[in-house]
């Protein structure tokens, strides 16, 4: 049997609103993901029996039990009654960015392993066992979500191109929702509106309700954002719980100018142009 190849696509989310907290302790969200061009990528191999993950790549990240792409494979092969894997993951996408790089590599092992052992198992249940960006990130494209990210409305892929910055410190995801206020919750966003803008080539009428409390834990990053709009991108936003920003750029090409030309003014921030991606999973 022949191992199998995935991407891993990073998502930004083009617009997070936090509509209250759940009795569950979880927050309600309303937010539109979207894949972009910013891949992690996996080689698969089928094992008689046990699991091994070896990473390589621009980022580090661990090889064992603590990976949520390990976890993932587990999950499955327990579901399918048996089997085992060697996989090998390139990771270029940053942890602690709001990119949904981790939550990805386990949506592409579940895809990879579903392929190497077709079992009939509810991968979107599995998903959503892993992490409540993964159901999204199984299929990809573009989705306005609800819940806690799991209830998926899928839309058709919009041409869009942005510029990312992420400065050299990561934001964690449970102390960002835990510095929440009441004040902090929001209306639901106006997706249409977004879209349209999109298309338009115009700023969107989006905001992220997490950016107050992980500004005022990450000063940096509020400054870091005036710096992006005092260099002329419109629009900037943080994605998800952070540290990652970015602005709609009107080409791929004006993109990749402003990637480049932040990089140097900003040496030790990862900085990349990306566009928005259809689907990418099954």
């Amino acid at each position: 049997m022949n191992g199998v190849r995935e991407r891993a696509c990073a998502k930004l989310n083009l617009g997070l609103a936090v509509r209250g907290r759940r009795e569950d302790g979880f927050h309600e969200l309303h937010t539109l993901f979207a894949s972009v061009d910013f891949c992690d990528e996996l080689l698969i191999n089928p094992a008689p029996a046990g699991l091994e993950l070896t990473v390589s790549g621009r980022q580090e990240a661990p090889a064992g039990p603590e990976n949520l792409a390990w976890r993932a494979a587990e999950l499955y092969l327990q579901e399918a009654g048996g089997g085992g894997a060697a996989i090998k993951l390139v990771k270029n996408v940053p942890a602690g960015a709001g990119l949904g790089g981790g939550s990805a590599d386990a949506a592409a092992v579940l895809r990879g392993l579903a392929r190497l052992y077709p079992a009939g198992v509810d991968l979107a249940a599995l998903a959503l066992e892993l992490g409540a960006d993964v159901p999204f990130l199984l299929r990809g494209g573009l989705a306005e979500a609800r819940g806690v990210g799991e209830r998926l409305n899928f839309l058709e892929p919009v041409e869009a191109h942005f510029v990312l910055v992420k400065p050299p410190f990561e934001v964690p995801t449970a102390a960002a929702y835990a510095a929440l206020e009441e004040s902090d919750f929001g209306p639901e966003l106006d997706v249409p509106a977004i879209l349209e803008a999109l298309r338009r080539g115009e700023v969107p009428p989006w905001r992220n309700d997490l950016e107050r409390p992980v500004f005022f834990a990450y000063p940096p990053l509020a400054d870091l954002k005036k710096l992006l709009e005092n260099h002329g991108l419109a629009g900037v936003l943080m994605s998800g719980s952070g540290s990652t920003l970015f602005a709609p750029v009107e080409s791929r090409a004006k993109a990749e100018q402003y990637a480049d030309a932040l990089a140097r003014r900003y040496p030790g921030f990862a900085t990349r142009a990306v566009s928005l991606l259809p689907e990418v999973g099954a």
